[in-house]
C-alpha cells in the first residue's frame, strides 16, 4: 500500500494561474537551505496573451498595514526574486525536476510548468539593515540568500488587530503583460511558506554553573550548583534542573524560584529587546543554615500557558495551523545578526530568596539553553511510491474554522 503525499494547491479567482506545492516548510541546515519548488498551472485562454510569473518574497513587518508615517509603511522587503514561467524561457523537459514535480507535471498536463528556487549564488550583506538582496530574472533558478532570517513573529495581544510583527515568506504567482505592471488581485495567488531550523545533531555540552555567595554577616559562604541534562531541548519536552545547595552561611534559603525566560531581540530596524517569562516553578523547599539540599526540579515551557501574553516570539504560523514558542535562533558564521530580523534565545533562571536578621536578598543564576524542534526522519526513497493527495488551502474549508474570511487569493501585502 502506497503512502500519501499532500500537495497544497490554490488558484486565482479568475482561474488564470494556480500554485501546487508538495510542502510549505523549507529547512535551513546552516550550510545550505532547501530549495523551494513547485508547479504553476496556467489557462492560456484566461491569460489572453499575458505572461505568467512566480515570485519568492521575504518581508519583515513591524507595524500594521494602516500605520503610515510620512509615507513610510511599517513593512520592509528583505528579498524578492521573480522569474517568468509562461511562456517558458527554457524547455520544460530539459530541466531536472524533483519527484513531486515530475508527478505533478504528468498529472496536470501540458499547461503545467515547474518553478525552482535553488542554490546558485549567496549574497553577502555588508551593511544592515539598509542593504538587502533583490534578484529579478538573473537566471532560471534562484534561492534564499544565506543571510535571510527564519519565520518568526511576536504574539499580539488579544485586542490587537491587523498583521503582527513578523518575518514572513510567500510564493506568489500572477499574470501580467510584464512583471512591472500592476497586478490585479483576481489574477494572482499566493501561499505562505516557512523557513525553519531544526536542532543540530551535536548539541554541545550541558549548561552548568557553580556560585559561591559570601554575606557580610557570615564567616562561611552559601554554595549553589545548578546544571541541566543537555543543551538542546525539544518543544514539549520537560526540562530537569539538578541543584545542590550547601548553606554554610548564617542565613536561610527561604524559597527557590525557577523560571524560563525567552529573550527576543528585534535587531532589524532597532535594538528592541523583549524578555518574557514563559514558565515558572516556585518550590516549597527551604535550606536552613548549616544544612544541605540536593534536588531535581522539572519545568515545562509551553505556548498553551502563555496565550494571553503580548510580545512572546512564536515560530512562523500557517494560517490554518497552530504554532509554538519560537525556536532558538542559530546565527551562522559570517552572517551579520542585524539582518536576521528577530533573534530568539532562552535561559533558565534560578533565584534563591535568602533571609536573615537584616532582611532578604536574592541569589540569581542563569543557564542558557536551546529550545527547538528535532530534525524529522524523512525517508526520501519512499517518495516514488507516494500517492498525491491535493488539499485546497482555503480558510472556509478548514475544520473548526468559524467566522474567517477567505483570503486565499490575496497576498498578505494586498489583504
Amino acid at each position: 500500500m502506497s503512502s500519501k503525499q499532500i500537495v497544497f494547491k490554490k488558484h486565482s479567482k479568475d482561474k488564470s494561474v494556480g500554485v501546487y506545492m508538495g510542502k510549505r516548510d523549507f529547512v535551513d541546515h546552516c550550510d545550505f537551505v532547501e530549495p523551494v519548488d513547485g508547479v504553476i498551472i496556467v489557462d492560456p485562454e484566461q491569460l489572453k496573451g499575458k505572461k505568467a510569473f512566480v515570485t519568492l518574497c521575504c518581508t519583515f513587518r513591524y507595524g500594521r498595514d494602516d500605520m503610515d508615517v510620512i509615507g513610510i509603511k511599517f513593512r520592509r522587503e528583505l528579498y524578492q526574486c521573480t522569474h517568468q514561467v509562461y511562456p517558458p524561457l527554457l524547455d520544460r523537459e530539459s530541466n531536472v525536476h524533483t519527484k513531486v514535480q515530475e508527478k505533478l507535471l504528468h498529472k496536470l498536463g501540458l499547461n503545467a510548468y515547474p518553478f525552482f528556487f535553488e542554490v546558485r549564488h549567496i549574497l553577502t550583506v555588508k551593511r544592515a539593515p539598509s542593504t538587502f538582496s533583490r534578484c529579478v530574472n538573473c537566471c532560471f533558478a534562484h534561492q534564499f540568500p544565506d543571510n535571510l532570517p527564519c519565520s518568526v513573529g511576536l504574539q499580539p495581544a488579544p485586542t490587537d488587530v491587523g498583521k503582527k510583527c513578523a518575518v514572513e515568506f510567500e510564493v506568489k504567482a500572477f499574470c501580467a503583460k510584464n512583471q512591472e505592471d500592476k497586478v490585479q488581485k483576481r489574477s494572482c495567488v499566493s501561499l505562505v511558506i516557512r523557513k525553519v531550523q531544526y536542532a543540530p545533531e551535536n548539541g554541545g555540552p550541558p549548561p552548568s554553573l557553580e556560585l559561591s555567595r559570601q554575606f557580610s554577616t557570615s564567616d562561611k559562604p552559601l554554595c549553589v550548583k545548578a546544571s541541566l541534562e543537555k543543551q538542546t531541548y525539544y518543544h514539549g519536552e520537560t526540562i530537569n534542573i539538578h541543584m545542590t545547595i550547601e548553606n554554610n552561611s548564617s542565613k536561610t534559603v527561604k524559597n527557590i524560584i525557577i523560571t524560563v525566560e525567552q529573550v527576543a531581540n528585534v535587531v532589524l530596524y532597532s535594538n528592541d529587546s523583549y524578555m518574557q517569562t514563559v514558565a515558572t516553578l516556585e518550590t516549597v523547599d527551604t535550606v536552613d543554615q548549616g544544612e544541605n539540599l540536593t534536588a531535581v526540579y522539572a519545568i515545562l515551557p509551553l505556548l498553551a500557558n502563555n496565550r494571553e501574553k503580548r510580545g512572546i516570539a512564536l515560530d512562523g504560523k500557517l494560517k490554518h495551523e497552530d504554532t509554538n514558542l519560537a525556536s532558538s535562533s542559530i546565527v551562522k558564521e559570517g552572517v551579520l545578526p542585524e539582518v536576521l530580523g528577530i533573534l530568539v534565545s532562552y535561559r533558565l533562571v534560578v533565584k534563591l530568596i535568602v533571609g536573615g536578621l537584616f532582611g532578604t536578598s536574592d541569589v540569581r543564576m542563569e543557564l542558557p539553553f536551546r529550545l527547538m524542534h528535532p530534525k524529522p526522519d524523512l525517508d526520501k526513497d519512499s517518495e516514488q511510491d507516494e500517492e498525491l493527495v491535493f488539499q485546497d488551502f482555503r480558510h472556509g474549508e478548514l475544520k473548526g474554522a468559524t467566522g474567517e474570511v477567505d483570503e486565499g487569493n490575496v497576498s498578505p501585502a494586498e489583504a
